[in-house]
């Protein structure tokens, strides 16, 4: 008799839930934006207008940091390549690792050409090398045997890691060229 009101009890309908009020399903109008995204609009719009364009001539600090640095790396890679040090991680083929280290050379001055000139297109480029250099630091730090070596790799980490969050507003002073539009 006991299992028979239990079973009444769950076979018992259960209330249904109340409708939401109309005011928390209706959707925004139409064209305007949620207020999520209202709210994030209005920051980007602001961090715009507060955006100095550059002078003619002028080249943010963060940008010409970023062109001595890759003349140096450049540099340092070439002499690193003739004194014999660039083993590509132990890579036994010396002629495959001077090409990569005269490839990455060469990039390196290419992007810091551009990046000397206030470039879009460099600073994108350092942006991703910076970005690969961040990789593989992060990579090579998991394996890492000697405390040196740690320190060297964590050093990398920090100025890369710094040099392109800094390069990240100088990439929005500069701004991308506008396309050009079509005449019809």
């Amino acid at each position: 008799m006991a299992q028979s009101r239990k079973r009444r009890k769950r076979s018992s309908p259960r209330p249904k839930p109340s409708a939401p009020a109309p005011a928390e399903t209706s959707a925004p109008a139409e064209g305007a934006p949620a207020r999520g995204y209202a709210r994030s609009r209005a920051k980007n719009d602001a961090a715009r207008a507060a955006l100095k364009p550059l002078a003619p001539g002028e080249r943010p600090t963060a940008v010409t940091v970023g062109a001595i640095a890759a003349v140096v790396l450049a540099i340092v890679n070439l002499i690193a390549m003739v004194a014999g040090w660039n083993s590509l991680g132990g890579d036994t083929d010396e002629g495959r690792a001077a090409a990569f280290t005269i490839l990455w050379s060469g990039i390196l001055l290419v992007v810091a050409w551009g990046m000397w000139r206030s470039r879009y297109w460099a600073v994108l480029g350092m942006q991703t090398l910076l970005g690969i250099t961040l990789i593989l630091a992060a990579l090579s730090l998991i394996s890492v045997n000697e405390v040196g070596a740690a320190l060297i790799l964590l050093v990398i980490l920090a100025a890369a890691g710094a040099l392109f969050w800094f390069l990240v507003k100088a990439m929005a002073r500069i701004q991308m060229p506008e396309r050009p539009t079509r005449a019809r």
